[in-house]
């Protein structure tokens, strides 16, 4: 044990404040119980919560105060030799890494997902961190987690419905109560989040430029951000108001109540099942708006924007490049690849293969040069195509005619008239330069 100032016991008021409602002693792991073992780690990491209470979000501080209070608690029953955050080794994270997946679940929770095991060890790196970052007298004297220490997480594709499915979806929503489809239709085509939603503000509607924007207050991500309103919604909007008769400072509520997630939640999960379509849960509509507007070539740029990102890293996450995105860019090359085994092997107008087959050769597709023909697939580019005629220093004069009246005429038999054009341009700077 390297701390050697006095152990100081935890005020009860402290203690209380982190361990949240209920009598102390309910919880698994509480603090005044991780105090009696550990009274030193447990000050150290009270005094790391009341710092980060400070800067962060009180949802991050009740995460973050879950995980310290659950490794405070491991310690506790399973190292009681342990008083201190400086005593911690090596060995104990080892130790609560092979416990954390096989905790046993409470109420019939499952075992810890890899995400959650993922999410709880990189917490505790941090408090590791910045207890030594900070000059902590309890720090570890050593690095304690490493990278690989963390779960490789999964990154499957964001959720988002089809164009199908979202069509059902707004076409149920036409039918259902004016609210629930005040609901389901800002959040299909807003892209907002159900938190933001929630919290809009009576006077969230602006008029800029002559149309109507949605100012989505200070939120997740402690920026603020306008977004375009479709004039549907604008028109949704406006008769909700005109229909309430509350005085809640909210856009949007229902039977005079403001809105929570749960009842968002359960208005879209109604229209969904009229839809047919089976659960829906409201982010996924955020996706789907992102995914319909990358798919349709919507920048990433004004996505981000859209979605209120500060990095197009979370746009990448959030509106990943879809299927039909995919398909369009292949089929573009599709024609261009199938053309490279369009023609049977040896194919050639130079005098091999069988009369039929050089007689195939002499198709569409032959561009004339001046020594010869190109049998390039006209579905294929050709960045070379014509390019000495096209060079600076290129050079002809009227004896070269003969042969640049033939390619011109070629290809004017076969529609190829930016050929065409390049030849007869160097017939009639000839003709010119021959006049002058």
């Amino acid at each position: 044990m390297t701390v050697t100032e006095p152990i100081v016991e935890i005020p009860t008021p402290f203690a209380d404040a982190y361990n949240g409602p209920g009598k102390p002693g309910t919880r698994e792991h509480d603090w005044h119980q991780i105090a009696a073992t550990a009274p030193i780690m447990a000050a150290t990491m009270l005094r790391y919560l009341d710092q980060i209470a400070l800067s962060l979000r009180p949802a991050s501080v009740t995460a973050a105060n879950g995980i310290l209070r659950g490794f405070g608690g491991w310690i506790a029953a399973n190292h009681p030799e342990v008083t201190g955050l400086a005593d911690v080794e090596r060995h104990h994270i080892e130790a609560y890494k092979i416990y954390l997946p096989t905790r046993p679940g409470k109420n019939g929770v499952p075992p810890l997902s890899p995400q959650t095991v993922r999410i709880k060890l990189g917490t505790l790196r941090t408090f590791f961190e910045r207890t030594s970052e900070w000059g902590y007298d309890d720090a570890p004297t050593k690095v304690l987690i490493f990278n690989g220490d963390l779960p490789t997480p999964d990154d499957p594709l964001p959720k988002f419905l089809s164009d199908v499915d979202a069509g059902k979806l707004m076409r149920a929503a036409a039918d259902a109560h004016p609210t629930r489809r005040l609901v389901v239709e800002m959040l299909a085509r807003t892209g907002l989040r159900v938190g933001e939603l929630c919290a809009l503000p009576l006077d969230a509607v602006v008029v800029m430029s002559g149309r109507h924007w949605l100012r989505i207050p200070v939120g997740k991500l402690h920026n603020d951000r306008y977004v375009p309103l479709h004039p549907q919604l604008v028109e949704l909007l406006e008769t909700h108001q005109a229909s309430r008769d509350d005085d809640l400072d909210r856009l949007i509520t229902f039977d005079g109540r403001r809105l929570d997630r749960h009842m968002v939640a359960r208005m879209l999960r109604r229209v969904a099942k009229a839809a047919g379509i089976g659960h829906v849960h409201p982010h996924q509509l955020r996706h789907t708006l992102a995914t319909q507007a990358i798919n349709r070539g919507m920048s990433l740029e004004a996505i981000a924007a859209m979605l209120g990102h500060k990095t197009l890293r979370m746009t990448l996450v959030y509106a990943r490049v879809a299927d039909q995105t995919v398909a369009d860019a292949y089929d573009k090359v599709a024609d261009q690849v199938d053309a490279l085994y369009a023609k049977p092997a040896g194919l050639r107008s130079n005098g091999g293969g069988s009369a039929s087959m050089r007689e195939l050769g002499a198709d569409q597709d032959q561009r004339m040069l001046g020594n010869g023909h190109c049998e390039r697939p006209a579905q294929l580019d050709c960045q070379f195509e014509s390019i000495c005629e096209s060079c600076a220093h290129f050079s002809t004069d009227t004896g070269f005619e003969p042969v640049l009246r033939a390619q011109r005429d070629h290809a004017t038999e076969r529609d190829q008239h930016h050929r065409v054009d390049l030849f007869q341009m160097l017939l009639d700077r000839n003709t010119q330069q021959a006049q002058t």
